[in-house]
């Protein structure tokens, strides 16, 4: 399990978020959605070790730490590929960094390519393929990182509709065919509703929890699904200060 516990951020006297506090399941995707500019990305660059907590814990699997970048994958909005590097070294680069096996996980990248589609674009540099290809490679890399754990950072925002419904079902893959537990943040309300096992709803700034929703619809979902239509309504409210009944 992660927990945040009691952790507080401010940047220039602004309060960022105080005293907020999270649980997250195993093997789980949890979704935290909020309105833009909330502090979802500051909480990740906090977890992912790029800035430093004012006050608080992070406990992962019931240890003390003072980020997650030892234990956590993290995949954030843009791609960030090397442009001089190819689709294939720029997912070695998590490997070649500790200087791994690069043979074996050039097989495992291999495979992986295969599966996301992006098999015979090994060789190809990141300005010869589209948006949606290299965010494939970008979850490539992420899953050379072999962590239990992975972060998305509105991995999707910056795509087409079409690309980011396929990119949806391969995050997907992450949880049921990779056994990782997922924690993406998001301001994108049916693509939470889509893909979360739990959603997590966050104020505007200073940020905190104002509801939790576990979903129990199979996936894939549909939005003619009664629950989801229902869920969608009631987050609708709370976002916009128009619904006050907590029960749904």
């Amino acid at each position: 399990m992660l927990q945040v516990s009691g952790v507080t951020k401010q940047f220039d006297l602004q309060t960022i978020f105080s005293d907020f506090s999270l649980s997250v399941t195993e093997n789980g995707f949890t979704v935290l959605l909020g309105p833009s500019g909330c502090g979802k990305s500051t909480l990740f660059d906090l977890l992912s070790g790029v800035v430093p907590a004012d006050t608080g814990t992070l406990r992962w699997r019931g240890r003390e730490l003072p980020h997650l970048g030892s234990v956590a994958a993290y995949m954030q909005q843009k791609d960030l590929l090397l442009p001089w590097f190819s689709l294939m070294d720029n997912a070695l680069l998590p490997v070649k960094t500790v200087n791994g096996d690069v043979k074996t996980a050039e097989n495992r990248a291999m495979a992986l390519f295969e599966r996301l589609g992006l098999k015979g674009y090994e060789g190809h540099m990141p300005h010869e393929v589209s948006g949606g290809m290299g965010q494939r490679c970008a979850l490539v890399r992420t899953l050379m990182f072999d962590r239990d754990l992975v972060l998305l950072d509105e991995p999707l925002s910056a795509l087409d509709a079409i690309t980011r419904r396929t990119l949806q079902s391969l995050l997907l893959l992450l949880q049921t065919e990779f056994d990782k537990t997922l924690v993406m943040i998001t301001h994108d309300i049916e693509e939470a509703l889509l893909l979360a096992d739990e959603l997590v709803l966050l104020t505007p700034r200073p940020m905190a929890v104002q509801g939790r929703f576990v979903l129990k619809s199979p996936k894939p979902r549909r939005f003619d699904d009664p629950e989801l239509l229902a869920l969608k309504s009631h987050v609708l409210g709370k976002l916009t200060g128009e619904g006050n009944d907590d029960s749904l």
